[in-house]
């Protein structure tokens, strides 16, 4: 590598540090009762807790017809 190839590569990461110096931080603890508070409010509509109705789910087994 030569050293301008070197110099570039340098200001690069130098510029990519600062940009992450700049960036505003949410503490965890923060952020982890801001994503506890948003399930509990949304917990109605998540299909994954309150389930699927057997008329709206397309992944039910079909239905089977049986002629006599």
């Amino acid at each position: 590598m030569s050293a301008s190839s070197n110099i570039t590569a340098m200001k690069k990461v130098v510029q990519q540090l600062r940009f992450e110096a700049n960036l505003n931080r949410v503490k965890v603890s923060q952020a982890a009762a801001d994503l506890q508070q948003f399930c509990l409010q949304n917990a109605q509509q998540d299909p994954l807790l309150t389930g699927v109705s057997s008329s709206t789910n397309p992944f039910r087994p079909p239905k089977v017809c049986s002629f006599l």
